[in-house]
């Protein structure tokens, strides 16, 4: 059986469209993943619930992933830290081949089945912590290896698929399965299947780092003051949220270094 990301494209002779066309149904296709991924909104929940818990209690989040699943990873990963003042190792991401693969494909990395969990013996990962496999075809032998390996050591387990009864949902503990269909362009799975993908640890992270109390109100209140946007947002919030003036609100985030903590400051 085809899995329905590989199926054929609802679409044909796409060369000879009209870029308005081309457009119109792309954009077409890609309505249809926010319904998709709302079907999947109770196994996020559970994966969600799983990833709080273990991270209240001192774990950490590993996703590891191949090709476009990889790269979402290693994004989500990578903006936990400036979004929400957490340490660099809180959330790690790890694709298959190494950074390298970041922006150039490493041939057959994702089909080492047991080369993911040698790339997390780097972090020293251990019980305590979760990690969650991508793979928008739910068969990637690298992922499928790091999630069983991660399931004999006593790990809690996850995944993020675009296939129904794929083999890594079936390793992983907390499946979440977003069934997106065939691709616009036949298997680029770059498409509705990553676009779902990034929805879903959008989700996943953001709902986890409120839990563990990184946003206050709705406000990013721990995030690093990287550039004169953020620190020109975060005088704006100290603002709003203690009633006094900009010079004011300005002096007390430079002395503090967070809104979180000029705030409380300010109430000493």
């Amino acid at each position: 059986m085809i899995n329905t990301t590989e199926q054929d494209s609802h679409y044909t002779s796409l060369e000879q469209l009209p870029v308005a066309e081309l457009l119109k149904h792309i954009n077409r296709e890609d309505k249809t993943v926010p319904d998709a991924v709302e079907t999947a909104l109770p196994q996020i929940e559970k994966l969600a619930l799983a990833v709080t818990e273990k991270m209240r209690a001192g774990g950490r989040l590993f996703y590891i992933g191949a090709g476009t699943s990889g790269r979402l990873g290693v994004v989500d990963a990578s903006e936990c830290p400036p979004t929400f003042g957490v340490p660099f190792d809180w959330v790690v991401g790890i694709i298959a081949g190494g950074d390298t693969a970041i922006r150039r494909a490493v041939e057959f990395a994702e089909d080492d089945a047991e080369q993911a969990w040698m790339d997390l013996q780097e972090y020293e990962i251990t019980y305590k912590d979760v990690l969650v496999g991508l793979a928008a075809s739910g068969r990637t032998p690298y992922v499928i290896g790091g999630l069983r390996k991660a399931n004999e050591m006593g790990l809690v387990t996850g995944c993020i698929v675009c296939n129904a009864d794929s083999p890594v949902a079936a390793e992983a503990q907390y499946p979440v399965e977003v069934v997106t269909g065939p691709e616009f362009v036949t298997g680029s799975t770059r498409m509705k299947a990553g676009t779902a993908q990034k929805l879903v640890l959008n989700m996943l992270s953001t709902t986890v780092m409120i839990q563990l109390g990184r946003v206050k109100g709705n406000k990013m209140v721990d995030m690093q003051l990287t550039n004169h946007k953020l620190v020109d947002r975060g005088t704006r919030m100290i603002m709003q949220e203690i009633g006094v003036d900009e010079q004011t609100a300005a002096g007390l985030l430079k002395e503090n270094g967070s809104v979180r903590k000029a705030v409380e400051a300010f109430g000493r």
